[in-house]
């Protein structure tokens, strides 16, 4: 993940850093607003590392999972909703529902029900 998108959605990763600081406390993190120059310092001077440590230290998380309070935000959804047009078919929206084009449970012309052609 990247900061930005830690930052955009601050709230919804503090449990994320308390489980990984658990000396954490929610009002500093509160303080702290996404500001990422502030949590190096933060996570600094809880784990007692020089700033260099801890900007690896939250590095390695970062490679981690996004919440999911954030995957499940409606604007990352609207997002993902939108880069999936590439993958539909002529005369459908992206927005559509699947169901009313009643091509989901269509068996494949070799009767091979794996879905196989």
């Amino acid at each position: 993940m990247k900061w930005q998108h830690v930052q955009a959605n601050w709230p919804a990763f503090f449990d994320a850093i308390t489980s990984r600081w658990p000396d954490a406390d929610p009002d500093e993190l509160d303080n702290i607003d996404g500001d990422q120059r502030a949590f190096i310092a933060y996570i600094a001077d809880l784990e007692e590392l020089e700033p260099s440590e801890a900007r690896e230290e939250i590095r390695e998380w970062m490679e981690g999972e996004i919440p999911a309070d954030v995957v499940m935000d409606p604007v990352h959804d609207n997002r993902s909703i939108t880069l999936s047009a590439k993958y539909v078919g002529e005369g459908e929206d992206e927005s559509d529902d699947d169901a009313r084009f009643g091509d989901d449970d269509e068996i494949p012309n070799d009767g091979d029900r794996t879905g196989r052609v």
